[in-house]
């Protein structure tokens, strides 16, 4: 075995010498070239690539035809460029599915689809039958949980006609993890707002074959108030003074019965590719190890109803997936091999709760342990001309080789800053997740959402494919450092212990 401070000179030595080389590779990621991908990627015939869809398995074709086309070996199982997993399609029955609420003889019965909507949680092998207690959140910065919700129905009071941060996710999910039988949202949306809410509602949902019915903690229903008004006068409840008080409530609500019945109704089972391709490193040691670059290669499909239903997600991900075959052909074509090996992956099921980098990282093709950095790529194609967002910035020392590789290219015009929206909980809606969960140092590369997002509009004339190119080149510097650089990445302390060790 060689010693450290052998190896820390063998790798460092060489770094001069290749910078000619990486300027060649680098020129090589072109505006021309980025466009022409998201163009193929984001085509009406793409049909939005939903997960799943031929569509989806046509877009994994052709990102599988690149990598071959580029020389890079294949990395997913049976010796091929994929990783399949199973998925199934299912929505709630509203046919079957009800609250009932009942009180000295008066009884409301509300109606899933109508009345009501599932929001998350188990869904009850059986009817839920418990007794209840009213909560107020009065803000979203204090825990609802408290002794007295176990086995209890909770009929929680928020004002939901207002914005709500998203931390009030984070409280009814801490709430539905703490012993309910069920969590009851008592909604006071206007109706247009409330019917929207419905249809969003009524959309399919996804799970990974391997969780499918593992859903945690109690179920969660938005639930309007308009529908239980009887009960709620004869119980002598108004929701609307309550909401105006200026402490939180917790009320028993002895005489109330309440019955929960959820039923779900299985659309399809699929199996879905991620796609993945090897570069192998040129050091017979530290070849062992990975860097990973990943995009995804899905979007939401069609929304019917509209004179142009196709979402074409040019920047939601073809923009991202473009980079990742932009940075695959400058790295394996143009004589420059870095030292640890690069692993190009293409998840799919992002959009629908990041599945595929799920059953990546549960499923590594490649020894998890001896991935060094996770570098993702979300929505990478619109807005700033002069600057990216890098989330996890400060979480590892990534964001300092970051910051160095941006100062050493001026050329390429490109500051990245953290992240502007962090009320949007950016950093858990996207694939790196998955890899930082695990302990794998991360950055995230995204210039954000815009008018465009998740709609039909999401077109390739729209993107910025200039701006892009000088992005995507960064990340190829980035990569490279990244790539020859010994000791590997390091977390800070503090954020390890937040993110990885849920402390």
């Amino acid at each position: 075995m060689r010693p450290l401070w052998l190896l820390t000179a063998v790798i460092s030595a060489p770094l001069a010498a290749q910078v000619e080389p990486l300027e060649t590779a680098a020129a090589t990621i072109t505006a021309s070239d980025l466009l022409g991908h998201i163009q193929v990627i984001s085509a009406d015939s793409m049909q939005g690539r939903a997960t799943p869809s031929p569509e989806l398995e046509r877009t994994a074709e052709y990102v599988t035809s690149e990598f071959r086309r580029f020389g890079l070996q294949p990395a997913g199982e049976n010796g091929s460029y994929h990783q399949r997993f199973g998925v199934t399609r299912w929505t709630i029955d509203t046919a079957t599915s009800v609250v009932e609420l009942a009180v000295s003889g008066t009884r409301d019965v509300a109606q899933l689809g109508k009345d009501a909507r599932y929001f998350l949680g188990k869904i009850p092998p059986s009817a839920v039958a418990a007794p209840a207690i009213l909560i107020s959140a009065r803000d979203s910065q204090h825990s609802l949980v408290g002794p007295d919700v176990q086995g209890k129905v909770v009929l929680l009071l928020a004002d939901l006609s207002k914005p709500l941060p998203a931390t009030f996710n984070e409280r009814v999910i801490e709430l539905s993890a703490a012993g309910p039988e069920a969590v009851l949202v008592l909604s006071n949306r206007d109706s247009l707002t409330f019917t929207q809410r419905l249809r969003l509602a009524a959309r399919p949902r996804l799970e990974r074959d391997s969780l499918y019915g593992q859903e945690s903690g109690a179920p969660v229903i938005e639930l309007h108030e308009r529908a239980i008004s009887t009960v709620l006068g004869r119980l002598k409840l108004d929701p609307a003074r309550l909401r105006q008080l200026p402490q939180a409530v917790r009320l028993p609500l002895p005489g109330l019965q309440i019955v929960l019945r959820l039923s779900r109704k299985v659309l399809n089972h699929s199996e879905v590719p991620n796609v993945i391709g090897l570069l192998p490193g040129s050091d017979p040691v530290l070849k062992q190890e990975f860097l990973v670059y990943s995009a995804h290669i899905d979007h939401i499909g069609i929304s019917s109803g509209q004179i142009d239903s196709v979402n074409n997600g040019a920047d939601d991900n073809a923009s991202g997936v473009a980079g990742l075959l932009e940075l695959a052909e400058a790295f394996a074509g143009s004589g420059v091999r870095p030292r640890r090996s690069i692993l190009f992956l293409a998840p799919s099921g992002e959009e629908d709760g990041l599945l595929g980098s799920a059953h990546f990282t549960e499923h590594p093709t490649v020894p998890l342990s001896r991935i060094v950095a996770n570098v993702n790529m979300d929505l990478i194609g619109r807005n700033w001309t002069d600057s990216v967002i890098a989330v996890g910035l400060e979480q590892t020392d990534l964001g300092t080789t970051l910051r160095t590789v941006a100062a050493a290219h001026p050329e390429l015009r490109m500051t990245p800053i953290a992240d502007r929206w962090p009320e949007e909980r950016i950093f858990y809606r996207s694939d790196h997740y998955n890899f930082a969960r695990k302990g794998i140092p991360i950055l995230f590369f995204t210039s954000g959402t815009h008018p465009d997002y998740h709609q039909p509009t999401d077109e390739s004339t729209r993107i910025d494919s200039e701006k892009e190119a000088r992005l995507v080149r960064l990340l190829f510097y980035l990569g490279a450092r990244v790539a020859d650089t010994f000791p590997r990445p390091r977390w800070n302390a503090a954020s390890y212990r937040q993110i990885v060790e849920g402390k």
